[in-house]
């Protein structure tokens, strides 16, 4: 069954893709919940103007996207937690204040399209990160996690 998804769904596609999904999947879960609608000849004709009108807009912001993945390879940030005498910190350090150190540095980013590599970080050092800026654009971030 094929579809025509009205929004990102991370693992299977972006806006205005046409996937084909399982027919208990999109039938039972995507078109009732309105993330996605049936690719039917008609929706798929309607889809191709949309997307021909909307092209002008994307090539602009791929561009804005890459410019700023240039800029983010190249930016190292702390994050600052509170830890122990022996470099263990307290908790974890999530994507959430990873979005919160970039915003700091200038970087407007938000916590979903930022992905760290390892799961748990609960110990100081160096780290990286990916942001994702567009669809297929993604910059990796180093980062350290400092004790306060």
């Amino acid at each position: 069954m094929e579809v025509i998804l009205k929004q990102d769904i991370k693992g299977l596609g972006f806006k205005d893709d046409v996937v084909s999904v399982k027919a208990g999947y999109g039938r039972n879960f995507l078109i009732p919940q309105g993330v996605a609608t049936l690719a039917t000849e008609t929706n798929k004709k309607i889809l191709a103007e949309n997307v021909k009108q909307r092209s002008f807009k994307e090539e602009k912001l791929r561009k804005e996207a890459t410019a700023n993945a240039e800029k983010l390879a190249g930016v190292s940030i702390n994050v600052a937690t509170k830890s122990g005498d022996s470099g263990k910190i307290f908790g974890s350090v999530t994507n959430i204040q990873v979005a919160e150190a970039l915003k700091k540095a200038g970087y407007d980013v938000e916590r979903k399209n930022i992905e760290l590599k390892e799961d748990n970080i609960k110990a100081l050092g160096s780290y990286t990160a990916k942001v994702r800026l567009y669809k297929d654009i993604v910059a990796e971030v180093k980062f350290d996690v400092i004790s306060e």
